[in-house]
């Protein structure tokens, strides 16, 4: 079984996928003109614009959902294990894929937004809602939507929760059953509460978790800032195979690069678009362009700030491609490729201190992804039941959902990374075919939304006007007479 799923993780994250990731993010870069350096300011601007209301979340909210998924394990033990693997070349592969798929964010989440559905009073929509409304086929939607529920609910979990024990387990003792019946609680508060509740508890969480975080990695950036230049010069000259060391390892740069940098943000995976959907604004373009500006914090500053931590104070290994033999032994053949190469680095500096707050940071990067992965699993459900009842589905989803999370803490990292990448996998090639098929709405939005700009009006949008079939939310205009403000 483990050989099967190897080798399934191999074939989606083949040569293809990775033209496929970067190629779409390129092509999108130039039909919205680099709208992820033209629009840095309005990114900003318009993540505090948006006010929740009776039937949706803030654009603040839904920015902290999406970045709970975006902000987790990838983080922290995805970029150690670019790293062991690709070696420091793979961090500006990450950094490239952060900075094309920006266009991709904004494309699958102006269409989340622009055929989104309200469903028993909530906002609901997603890749399996733009998929079946802008190509006519409920059966294409149906595809993604059973490919998200079986990631989100049964696959993945378990790569955020083993993190999590394991963190625990190396900083503390903890046992990694103790941890899983402490999580299992924890989150089967949370997700009982619905999206509102699950909104709440992200947009507190992460800016605070973020910012602590890279308070730490700066602080550690300061204490070594005379070797910026030369770990600047490290990541650049192996990510072109320039480097005399790392030369010969050019292709695994390049491919954990991407596959760990689209781990981490998440950009074209079709996950960010639930909760961008989930957003009350009067322009789908706005929210597109704060979940672009999502990808940004994600990569560019967290993942960012793991990286220099670890290549800083030399705290890793690079294996050869066969993954077996060691090219650079930093750290002794015994350390295990993950989380552990950020707690020794940070303990390197901080001694005493390393161990225990990563495996707080993880815990807090790690916890509310899995909110999110519950949350993507409960509108796809919605999505396949929504003209039933979808009470005993539901019910069903969470319990299958805890019993992956606890599961996931107590088996092996190495398959619950395998699993991890097979459940996303799935969903890249479904969403990335989608929106190759889709995405002129999102393009003709962005237009739509500059114009308005331009004319000094606070943009609002009508997908009548814009000749866009199936949003019925948008036909005629933005209802907003009809939303009572919170």
């Amino acid at each position: 079984m483990d050989g099967f799923i190897e080798t399934l993780s191999g074939w989606l994250w083949s040569t293809p996928m990775i033209v496929f990731c970067i190629g779409i993010g390129v092509f999108f870069s130039f039909m919205t003109k680099f709208a992820q350096i033209r629009l840095i300011k309005d990114m900003v601007q318009q993540m505090f614009k948006g006010k929740s209301s009776k039937s949706g979340i803030s654009s603040f909210q839904a920015l902290s959902i999406a970045l709970s998924g975006r902000v987790g394990t990838g983080n922290i033990a995805g970029v150690a294990t670019a790293i062991a693997y690709g070696g420091p070349g793979s961090v500006f592969w990450m950094w490239l894929i952060a900075f094309f798929g920006a266009a991709t964010a904004y494309v699958e989440s102006t269409l989340g937004q622009i055929y989104k559905e309200k469903v028993d009073g909530i906002y609901c929509g997603g890749p399996a809602y733009y998929i079946e409304k802008g190509l006519n086929r409920r059966w294409a939607g149906m595809v993604f939507a059973v490919a998200a529920i079986v990631a989100m609910s049964v696959l993945m979990p378990g790569v955020q929760s083993n993190a999590i024990s394991s963190g625990f387990k190396k900083a503390f003792s903890v046992d990694p059953t103790v941890t899983g019946i402490i999580l299992v609680v924890l989150l089967g508060v949370i997700i009982l509460g619905g999206v509102k509740r699950i909104a709440n508890v992200a947009q507190l969480v992460v800016p605070f978790m973020a910012i602590g975080y890279i308070l730490i990695s700066l602080i550690i950036i300061i204490m070594n800032i005379e070797a910026v230049p030369g770990v600047f010069k490290l990541i650049f000259s192996s990510a072109f195979g320039a480097n005399q060391l790392f030369g010969g390892i050019l292709g695994s740069a390049i491919s954990w690069g991407v596959k760990r940098g689209i781990y981490s943000n998440e950009a074209g995976q079709g996950t960010g678009p639930h909760a961008a959907s989930a957003a009350e604004v009067s322009h789908p373009a706005k929210q597109g362009l704060v979940q672009s500006f999502s990808i940004y914090i994600d990569t560019l500053l967290v993942c960012s700030a793991t990286a220099f931590m670890i290549l800083f104070t030399n705290s890793y290994n690079v294996y050869e491609p066969d993954q077996k033999s060691l090219l650079v032994n930093n750290i002794g053949e015994t350390v295990e490729v993950g989380t552990a190469y950020t707690q020794i680095a940070v303990d390197s500096q901080l001694p005493g201190f390393g161990s225990p707050f990563v495996a707080v940071a993880l815990f807090f990067f790690a916890f509310t992804t899995i909110m999110a992965y519950y949350y993507i699993a409960e509108v796809n459900i919605i999505y396949l039941f929504k003209k039933k009842s979808k009470n005993i589905p539901i019910l069903v989803l969470k319990l299958i959902f805890l019993a992956a999370v606890f599961y996931g803490t107590v088996r092996t990292s190495d398959i619950a990374w395998t699993l991890g990448d097979v459940g996303l996998g799935l969903m890249v090639w479904v969403n990335l075919i989608g929106l190759v098929l889709l995405y002129k709405p999102a393009i003709r939005a962005l237009k739509d939304y500059e114009n308005q700009k331009k004319q000094g009006v606070d943009p609002t949008y009508d997908s009548t006007k814009q000749g866009v079939k199936n949003a019925e939310f948008w036909a005629d205009g933005y209802k907003h007479e009809n939303e009572e403000r919170s």
